[in-house]
């Protein structure tokens, strides 16, 4: 099943990445929500019976709805579901949504940071920049502090406490809400044109850009309106600018080759150091996954003393897989 308030349908990060969540999943997650009562607003035991209408009266319709109140998620180790969640009590209105997620409970224990990061990292992705929602938060009962380490480590902040809020085993428990805000809401990566043409000659002729360029010679305006136009005219090349509210910051280009493509990529000096690289390059990503389906492999070039970019590649997943002279190459399959 497809949601279809979603151009993407599948996010990753190496060999973990969230789908629509899956029917057949369901009776695992079932088995996870009864083990883990103690910390869900769920005050019964789910019975295989009542997690079928469950599906089939209320998930179903989520797929449809232009603007649903949750969207789930199912959880992936390669093709095994290894827990599930998503954003739920969605608010379109003031653009906001809670986080919800529980992992297969043999996790719990020895794996838990490691599976609520790489959770947050991919609904963020789905939430900030597919959704463009403005706040998302987690409310969670006060019963598990080291959730709160997991959640800090990703950026969250604490924002409330509710004290005493909830009822629950005999007793009243307080809430804890942490909280982030989209920093890069008004991000967006258009297709470039031709009126990009002198930003990206003033990118080329740039210091710090030129520092970790392969041709260090100065470029020359005809010589670069000429490639530019080139370049945005080819079939085989992909070429976006990407901008913060209207303001271009950087460029991403695949160079496409059979079922490969080459990334070449900048962000704008007076914005490095912002965690835009990473953006840029995902987004870039998911751009070509969508509109040059018959790509299945990225590949690009480092210098080796550039650090923030081998630092990026490694993050989203890319192998190193040659090294020659001062240069690194890394590639990642996408398929």
């Amino acid at each position: 099943m497809k949601y279809k308030i979603l151009n993407s349908q599948k996010f990753s990060k190496g060999d973990y990445s969230i789908v629509p969540i899956r029917l057949e999943d369901r009776y695992e997650i079932m088995k996870w929500r009864n083990e883990q009562m103690y910390h869900l607003r769920q005050n019964e035991v789910l019975t295989p019976n009542k997690q079928d209408i469950y599906f089939e009266s209320v998930v179903s319709e989520l797929f449809e709805k232009e603007k649903p109140g949750q969207i789930l998620f199912s959880y992936l180790e390669g093709e095994k579901c290894i827990g599930y969640g998503g954003l739920v009590h969605i608010n379109w209105i003031d653009k906001n949504a809670e986080i919800s997620f529980i992992m297969n409970t043999e996790l719990e224990k020895i794996h838990f940071d490691f599976h609520w990061e790489k959770f947050l990292y991919l609904i963020e992705k789905v939430a900030f920049m597919e959704l463009e929602l403005h706040k998302i938060f987690t409310y969670a009962f006060d019963i598990r502090p080291h959730l709160y380490i997991a959640i800090e480590k990703c950026g969250f902040q604490f924002e409330a406490e509710l004290k005493e809020h909830c009822y629950f085993q005999n007793q009243f428990k307080s809430v804890k809400i942490h909280s982030k805000i989209n920093s890069f809401k008004g991000l967006k990566l258009h297709l470039a044109t031709s009126s990009d043409v002198e930003r990206t000659f003033e990118w080329a002729n740039d210091m710090m850009v030129r520092k970790y360029s392969f041709k260090n010679d100065p470029i020359l305006w005809d010589n670069h309106k000429e490639w530019f136009n080139e370049k945005i005219n080819s079939s085989n090349c992909a070429y976006y600018i990407l901008r913060l509210n209207e303001q271009c910051i950087g460029s991403i280009r695949f160079d496409l080759e059979n079922n490969k493509a080459k990334i070449n990529y900048l962000i704008d000096p007076d914005f490095t150091g912002k965690g835009l690289g990473t953006k840029i390059l995902e987004g870039g990503m998911e751009k070509l996954k969508m509109e040059k389906p018959s790509i299945k492999l990225v590949y690009g070039y480092v210098f080796k003393d550039n650090r923030a970019s081998i630092k990026i590649f490694e993050n989203l997943g890319f192998k190193m897989i040659s090294e020659k002279g001062n240069d690194l190459k890394f590639e990642k399959d996408i398929k």
